[in-house]
């Protein structure tokens, strides 16, 4: 196997048997990657921001097992990944990640191209605006000489796709809105009229939407007027193997004895202050709490204010708790540990909610989570888990406490049950391969000539 080659900014770019470019610079953007061959073959390409040089959140994972099922479902040499590219000296780049990545992207002999922007290209509208001509630009070019050929664009920065598209452009599309900013940050009306337009400019030009639930695609008809025809339905999930070799982390001393365990991004829509409201309505009932390890992760060297204000409850309330504010994919590894008293999500909007399924697939039980968007799917309340109304303390400590008493062979058939809807419904593996056969068949049938 040819080794993998690193350019002077850190991006890695994977032989694939073609001549390698030269560095061009033109004002605008900075491709390096390898030449198209006259005979290009079919090409399937992705662009995403997160999952690539490290994760940051679910979104993060979920982008990593996308590109995994792609490199082993596809032809040798017919996949073309576009991550934005992060330094190095970024603090969400992750080295063992990075590592892994090029591994899984090696194996399919995918071509590279590190996209310019970095954390601004996503941050900030104009960066975005500006990716999104970038990946335009970059699929055009390196897409032109593929007989057919497909761009997936996976999550909010590339919602802009469509507004960049030619009529001459040699590839279809397909966007993948993990969450939107109507979800995520209903105060930015700028970002959410661009995507309305971007999402309105790629349907009329024959893009599809991929709905990651239910919810979402409720949401993305109802309200970025999505029409229904336009939508396709492919489920997040997990790779059912991805937790076989997790490695472990330390469990603090004080969860030894027994805890619950809430993580996700630091964000007030993740609702970790009504669960720390819950708690406190649980002490003053006199209900025993095990310890809590909460961790509302960013990757920032410092807290934000959100995290100070949930640090201030936790100690205002005096409860017993390990905060954790730094990102650590590492954490996934208590879901399997025999302490576990329950897995809480608080969410009060969630697009999908990859954690339960998390904890599905550790064998965790009892998971509690509210009554927002898609975790509807997954907790079913008494048969997954326990459910709750979203932003309703007092009703999430009542599925706390119910959590805390339950039984071990209610916990067992609660495992049975968690695992068997995790398996029937989100093998993300299955379901990636279905759109892929239903959608672009061409991509997986290798030619005569390949064959010989």
């Amino acid at each position: 196997m040819a080794a993998h080659k690193r350019s002077p900014q850190g991006a890695i770019h994977v032989p694939t048997g073609d001549a390698i470019a030269p560095q061009r610079q033109d004002g605008r953007r900075r491709v390096v990657g390898p030449v198209s061959s006259p005979t290009t073959q079919p090409k399937i390409a992705v662009a995403l921001h997160d999952g690539y040089y490290g994760c940051t959140s679910g979104t993060g994972f979920s982008n990593r097992a996308f590109l995994e099922v792609l490199t082993r479902t596809l032809p040798r040499g017919r996949l073309l990944v576009m991550p934005v590219h992060i330094r190095p000296s970024d603090a969400s780049y992750d080295p063992a990640w990075v590592a892994e990545t090029e591994r899984i992207v090696q194996r399919a002999g995918a071509e590279v191209v590190p996209v310019p922007g970095g954390r601004a290209a996503t941050a900030a509208l104009a960066g975005g605006e500006a990716l999104c001509e970038r990946v335009a630009e970059v699929a055009r070019e390196h897409l032109a000489r593929a007989p057919m050929a497909h761009l997936i664009g996976l999550d909010i920065p590339f919602l802009g796709l469509g507004l960049h598209r030619r009529a001459d452009d040699p590839f279809s599309l397909l966007l993948v809105p993990r969450s939107t900013s109507e979800l995520a940050s209903p105060e930015d009306r700028r970002r959410i009229h661009w995507e309305h337009r971007g999402l309105t400019a790629a349907v009329s030009s024959g893009a599809r939407v991929a709905a990651i639930s239910h919810h979402m695609r409720g949401h993305l008809e109802q309200v970025y007027g999505i029409p229904r025809h336009a939508v396709v339905d492919l489920p997040n999930g997990l790779l059912l193997h991805d937790h076989e070799d997790l490695p472990s982390a330390p469990l603090p001393p004080r969860a030894k004895a027994g805890f619950l365990l809430s993580m996700g991004r630091a964000v007030e829509s993740k609702g970790f202050e009504d669960l720390l409201e819950a708690i406190r309505f649980l002490k003053g009932q006199g209900t025993h709490m095990p310890h809590l390890l909460l961790a509302p992760t960013t990757h920032a060297e410092g807290l934000t204010d959100y995290q100070r204000q949930l640090q201030a409850m936790v100690r205002d309330y005096a409860i017993d708790a390990t905060f954790l504010s730094r990102f650590s994919s590492r954490y996934r590894s208590w879901l399997r540990s025999p302490a576990l008293r329950g897995v809480v999500v608080p969410s009060r909007a969630e697009p999908f909610g990859r954690i339960p399924l998390e904890a599905f697939a550790s064998g965790a039980a009892p998971v509690v989570a509210t009554r927002a968007g898609g975790l509807t799917e997954t907790v079913i309340d008494g048969v997954t888990g326990f459910m709750a109304e979203a932003r309703d303390p007092v009703d999430l400590a009542r599925a706390i406490r119910r959590a805390l008493h339950i039984s071990g062979p209610e916990r067992e058939q609660m495992r049975a049950q968690s695992g068997a809807l995790l398996t029937a419904r989100h093998d993300y593996e299955a379901t990636i391969r279905s759109y892929l056969r239903q959608y672009t068949p061409w991509a997986m049938t290798l030619s005569l000539a390949a064959r010989s």
